[in-house]
């Protein structure tokens, strides 16, 4: 049976200009740690600089796995519910969005579930077989991939946070539905760098 592995991280910290902070960079570093042991073929990355920044930090403690960018990773708003399924509370987020942002994030989404929501090669020039991926991307396209696992109403994209290098792990099997094996996953850090990303408010 072929087995598809994807680990899903949010990139770490970053300032307003985007770049890691030190707490964004030492975070990285503990994840990388964590995952010098996994057999990781390939690192994706958003484009984005505080992704890319993150991968590039994980990736030297598995510096045999080649470091790729995705398209497909950046950050983007994937569905924008409609008046009747959309919570009250993120009524102001979606004020002022367009109906060619919204079809522009919709057409995002598709592809990144095309690229890494089922069985595949890890690059176009290998067969496929049992692998382990590392995406580093952002709090959005990690939710829209755990719905998609879930299979829940495109809505339920909302509500599902990551925490910043908060590891989740999907696995994609031959003729199985989809496994979310992990979500969100802080145990590789120390109490003072975990759950950022979540606003101010306090967490155990």
């Amino acid at each position: 049976m072929t087995t598809r592995r994807l680990y899903l991280v949010r990139h770490g910290v970053a300032d307003a200009f985007g770049e890691l902070t030190d707490v964004g960079r030492r975070q990285s570093d503990r994840l990388g740690r964590r995952l010098a042991s996994t057999p990781i073929d390939v690192v994706w990355h958003s484009p984005l600089p505080r992704a890319a920044a993150s991968a590039r930090r994980i990736a030297r403690h598995r510096p045999d796995a080649p470091l790729i960018e995705a398209p497909e990773l950046i950050d983007h708003v994937p569905y924008v519910p409609g008046p009747d399924d959309m919570p009250p509370a993120w009524r102001g987020f979606f004020d002022g969005f367009t109906d060619a942002e919204a079809a522009h994030g919709v057409a995002i989404a598709r592809s990144l579930v095309d690229r890494f929501g089922a069985i595949g090669p890890t690059t176009a020039t290998r067969a496929p077989a049992d692998t382990h991926e590392l995406l580093v991307t952002h709090a959005y396209p990690i939710t829209w991939l755990v719905r998609q696992v879930l299979d829940a109403p495109p809505a339920r994209w909302l509500g599902l946070e990551s925490a910043n290098t908060g590891l989740t792990m999907i696995e994609h099997r031959d003729e199985l539905p989809p496994t979310l094996v992990m979500f969100n996953d802080l145990t590789h850090l120390p109490a003072e760098l975990r759950w950022t990303g979540f606003g101010g408010v306090r967490r155990p």
